[in-house]
């Protein structure tokens, strides 16, 4: 037995004990069944048959079962087979609980637990430690952060699982100030040493507080009380760097790590990436010696989140043709909104019907979002509307992507009619909603209902404005001509305007012909944003349209001399899966000249129809 590897051993060495009577023997009985149901080459199907053939299975047999059903994720099974212990009578020790707890770690709700608790009391075990430490660590992994304290403090003597088990609960569920103080009571008030495991619970805390400094109290820590350093543990240290947003520090510990594994690699990819370093990140990332799904999502999300959505459909296409991977959810989230940036409608329902709806009987509103946003972008608005009218729960990123995606495409009404429908059903507005629906006023013309709203932003919504606030604002006064109004706001900000602020204006200016104030405003954004082409060519428009052409050769010259270069104008379009790109008068493509040719053609074609 001790030498057994697989399942078919396993039944030759079954195949001898039947023949010599052995296998009606607890003792050798039980070491077929430990095989079957705990082993990595196992059959928990071949235990239970071993099982229901046992005369008098003893507790150990019984806490075997339970055990391996729960290895097996069928906890629901395994609490099964406690209960026939417990309708029985069959005896039970401390261990037939902490097995009947882990179980119960596999239903949804917690009243299986409580009804083991119950047991536990019943039973006298209430006061050993094993099912003590059990208790916390059940209660603390389902969240009932409450009762897993109260258990923990009812413990009269705590070993480093007592304290362990309860900081990671905290640690699981974003309790991250508690877990530390925890921490801190148990080097402070008790002689328990923490261990590596305790070590990685409170890690995780540090990095959902991004608390640097006490990442590095804890790093000198576990180098100075030597603490064994395994790959977990290096990985959690590491990680704690990275999310801190110390690359240096966690690159140094990635170098030094003499074994590394996937998590390792891809918590720096991911740091990389999350910090905009993304050729760094993509040489880590090809340099891969293994790769998971959390690794290409990782260097997907990178690109996606960096303004670099091509890079990220292309990294995506590369991941369905080379791996079995099934993207995760997080992954289609930022393949989505890489296609609304890109506007490829396409390619962004080609996601929707194969990865999408056909594995989410439910949508997620995480996932909801990004479609309502995808479409928005690429011009469907009546998709994104029907994505929103059935999600069955909304947040405030649901609400606020809706007002955005009506205010974007000129539908006013629809957008200040979701705004009152998200106050009236009882949801506060943040910037970002009343943004949207300032640009709503804006884009509808509507200059009262505009004003209305930017008056009651602090004291009817709670929401200081912003620089983008008064941006929208100064906007809309230009655009209906009331540039006096717009000069006076603009003036009277509690904030130094933006670019978009002063922006604003001049595009005003050159809809109404007005140079003057289109001269105060120019010097003020050229402070704030020299290199942008498009103010100078706004300019020299304005002033060329007021017939100042010495001032629209200052404009030329001023950009000469900064040596400021005109972006071209470029398009991109989606065809048969592939992507094509195009730049002003730009003959690159492979079939520029036949694109040219049809281009001529169609031209003649008009001028035909124009005669």
């Amino acid at each position: 037995m001790e030498s057994c590897t697989s399942m078919l051993q396993l039944k030759q060495i079954q195949a001898h004990m039947t023949k010599n009577a052995l296998i009606t023997h607890t003792f050798p009985a039980s070491r077929v069944l430990a095989f079957c149901a705990l082993s990595d080459s196992g059959d928990m199907n071949h235990a239970r048959l071993l099982f229901s053939q046992l005369q008098n299975p003893n507790t150990y047999i019984w806490n075997t079962m339970i055990r391996g059903y729960s290895r097996a994720k069928t906890g629901q099974i395994g609490f099964l087979f406690f209960c026939q212990m417990v309708q029985k009578g069959v005896e039970m020790d401390c261990r037939s609980f902490v097995f009947a707890f882990k179980a119960c770690e596999h239903f949804l709700g917690v009243l299986e637990g409580k009804s083991v608790h119950c047991c536990v009391w019943k039973m006298g075990f209430v006061y050993a430690l094993l099912v003590q430490n059990g208790l916390v660590h059940f209660y603390g992994m389902r969240g009932c952060l409450g009762l897993a304290r109260q258990v923990f403090d009812e413990i009269s003597e705590r070993d480093v699982v007592s304290w362990t088990s309860m900081i990671d609960g905290y640690s699981k569920h974003k309790w991250c100030d508690e877990a530390v103080k925890l921490f801190d009571s148990m080097l402070m008030y008790s002689d328990v040493k923490p261990n590596e495991v305790t070590m990685i619970a409170v890690l995780s805390s540090c990095s959902q507080k991004r608390d640097l400094r006490l990442g590095k109290t804890l790093h000198e820590y576990v180098k100075t009380r030597n603490v064994t350093r395994s790959l977990n543990l290096m990985n959690a240290i590491l990680d704690m760097y990275v999310k801190c947003g110390c690359l240096d520090s966690g690159r140094e510990i990635f170098d030094t790590m003499g074994v590394r594994d996937v998590f390792s690699w891809t918590s720096m990819v991911n740091g990389y990436a999350k910090n905009g370093e993304l050729e760094l990140a993509r040489a880590l990332f090809n340099e891969m010696p293994e790769r998971n799904v959390v690794s290409w999502n990782a260097m997907i999300a990178g690109y996606s989140q960096n303004n670099q959505p091509k890079e990220a459909l292309g990294l995506f296409h590369s991941m369905l043709e080379a791996t079995a991977f099934v993207p995760m959810e997080n992954t289609l989230v930022c393949v989505l909104s890489a296609c609304g940036q890109l506007g490829f409608l396409d390619y962004g329902q080609w996601i929707y019907q194969n990865y999408v709806r056909m594995r989410y009987n439910e949508i997620s509103v995480i996932l909801a979002n990004a479609l309502i946003d995808m479409y928005a972008k690429c011009g469907v608005i009546h998709e994104a509307a029907q994505v929103f009218n059935e999600m069955p729960e909304r947040n405030l990123v649901s609400w606020n992507s809706m007002i955005t995606a009506y205010a974007s495409h000129g539908h006013a009404k629809q957008a200040l009619d979701v705004f009152e429908q998200m106050i009236s059903g009882g949801s506060k507005p943040d910037d970002i909603a009343l943004v949207g629906v300032l640009s709503a006023c804006n884009h509808g013309g509507l200059v009262a209902q505009g004003r209305e709203y930017f008056q009651n932003m602090k004291r009817k919504y709670g929401v200081e404005p912003k620089k983008e606030h008064y941006a929208c604002m100064i906007d809309l006064l230009g655009r209906v001509g009331l540039l006096e109004d717009a000069c006076e706001l603009i003036t009277k900000m509690p904030k130094e305007p933006s670019a978009a602020a002063w922006g604003a204006l001049i595009h005003a200016c050159r809809m109404h012909g007005n140079v003057e104030v289109a001269k105060i405003a120019a010097p003020r954004l050229l402070e704030l944003d020299p290199e942008d082409s498009g103010v100078y060519v706004l300019l020299a428009s304005i002033f060329g349209s007021g017939r100042r052409w010495g001032d629209v050769k200052v404009a030329r010259r001023m950009m000469r001399e900064r040596r400021v270069k005109k972006i071209p104008g470029r398009s991109m379009i989606e065809l048969a899966g592939q992507f094509h790109e195009f730049l002003a008068g730009d003959e690159s493509h492979p079939q520029s000249e036949g694109i040219y040719n049809a281009l001529d053609q169609l031209y003649a074609m008009s001028k035909l129809e124009d005669c």
